[in-house]
């Protein structure tokens, strides 16, 4: 009992804290990479101080939806954190069905979120046999043959499409730009500051965190085992900061490389996506 509410904070506090960190860091390779010096990597953690100890400023014209909004983004991501494997495959919220408490609790924030940009008004798993993460990630990481496999490269491509388009990742948004013709994401939160935009932020930055490990642990399992002891969380957290930094690399690459695509276009990219996944689908049962 004590093992696992002290992994739970272990989770939450790697989530909460590293999430900052992870966005800084590829907000500086991506200088890097084009000739310039950069933010540093510990600058969004300034960045929320000076938003906590502002004012928040809020239209006449909201409801308790826009208020309740930035602390609702923060809890569902502080629970998610709790059911995704992060350093071992045992998350602290870990039970059969977990998969579908992530998919909701994915879907509740951007809902909160887009009815609070209305409410502003401004114009602007069967490869495993299981649907338990921490059980899919057990079993990946007992075949690391299975890292080869056709459908499973085709679903990290896929999903790779989405934690991109959910995250408001070039080439669907341009997380840099407050142009009104060219964000999408960004207009959900125009009215938003001080220690509400704060909030909004952080819980921004933890979902890009948890999108990147899920595709880290769920694709390469590679260092996760039981939380058996400090060690394991340990080798857990070492193993997923070296796969978090090649992801991060490769996201910095990928947004210096490619343009923002027009609207109409994302559409598009989101049924590629979807054609990936289904061609993964088709690959479980024709490549055994």
């Amino acid at each position: 009992m004590i093992a696992g509410i002290a992994l739970a904070i272990v989770q939450v506090v790697i989530v909460g804290a590293g999430a900052p960190l992870l966005v800084g860091a590829l907000r500086t390779l991506k200088a890097r990479l084009v000739g310039r010096r950069g933010p540093s990597p510990w600058q969004p953690y300034a960045d929320f101080r000076k938003l906590l100890a502002k004012e928040a400023v809020v239209s006449t014209t909201t409801s308790w939806v826009f208020r309740a909004t930035p602390y609702i983004l923060v809890a569902t991501l502080l629970v998610t954190a709790l059911v995704v494997p992060v350093v071992t495959v045992r998350p602290p919220l870990t039970f059969a069905g977990n998969i579908i408490l992530l998919v909701y609790l994915f879907m509740l924030g951007t809902f909160f979120l887009a009815l609070a940009g209305l409410d502003a008004g401004s114009a602007f798993a069967l490869r495993a046999d299981t649907i338990d993460l921490g059980r899919i990630v057990e079993r990946f990481g007992g075949e690391p043959w299975l890292a080869a496999n056709p459908a499973h490269l085709l679903a990290f491509a896929a999903f790779f499409i989405v934690m991109l388009a959910e995250t408001g990742r070039l080439p669907v948004d341009n997380p840099a730009t407050h142009l009104e013709l060219t964000m999408i994401h960004e207009a959900m939160v125009l009215e938003y500051s001080g220690r509400h935009l704060a909030l909004v932020e952080w819980a921004s930055a933890m979902k890009l965190f948890l999108f990147m490990t899920l595709l880290a642990n769920l694709f390469v399992p590679w260092g996760l085992t039981e939380p058996s002891g400090p060690v394991a969380v340990l080798r857990g957290l070492l193993a997923l900061t070296g796969k978090l930094a090649l992801l991060t690399i490769a996201v910095a690459v990928l947004e210096t490389a490619v343009a923002k695509l027009r609207l109409f276009r994302v559409p598009e990219l989101l049924a590629g996506s979807f054609a990936l996944a289904f061609l993964s689908l088709m690959a479980v049962f024709l490549v055994r």
